[in-house]
């Protein structure tokens, strides 16, 4: 599997979450996405990238635009250097929310992509990748 183009952002502020869904989309149609696998993406991008900026204190998004045999594929990295998550288990429950939101973060996120992985330590930060295949 080869990385073909690889790029990353800043998520500071509320623009910066508009930016990261405009440019999910941007590669997501380079890769000749069905209009069902961008939404799907781009509403994943946005949860995880808002996550980032809210709970996470702010951070980047990374991405790499995959190839795996015949397969493209979009990887998305979203990392900050925030409280992290002190019960993984709890956080990944449905409707379980930290905050405001309606706790679907990071279980919404997982079930619009194909690969989910997500890493945490407390007082360091929280790192999410997922991938999504044509």
């Amino acid at each position: 599997m080869t990385a073909t183009s690889k790029g990353s952002m800043q998520l500071l502020t509320e623009q910066d979450i508009v930016l990261s869904r405009q440019t999910v989309r941007k590669l997501a149609q380079e890769l000749k996405f069905s209009l069902v696998d961008q939404t799907k993406m781009i509403t994943a991008a946005s949860e995880l990238s808002r996550n980032t900026v809210v709970y996470g204190g702010g951070g980047e998004m990374r991405w790499e635009l995959l190839q795996d045999g015949l397969r493209n594929g979009l990887r998305l990295h979203f990392e900050d250097q925030g409280p992290g998550i002190p019960d993984m288990d709890l956080a990944l429950t449905d409707g379980w929310t930290s905050g405001k939101g309606m706790g679907m973060g990071l279980t919404g996120s997982r079930r619009l992509v194909n690969e989910f992985e997500i890493r945490s330590v407390v007082g360091e930060g929280t790192c999410v990748s997922i991938t999504r295949w044509k």
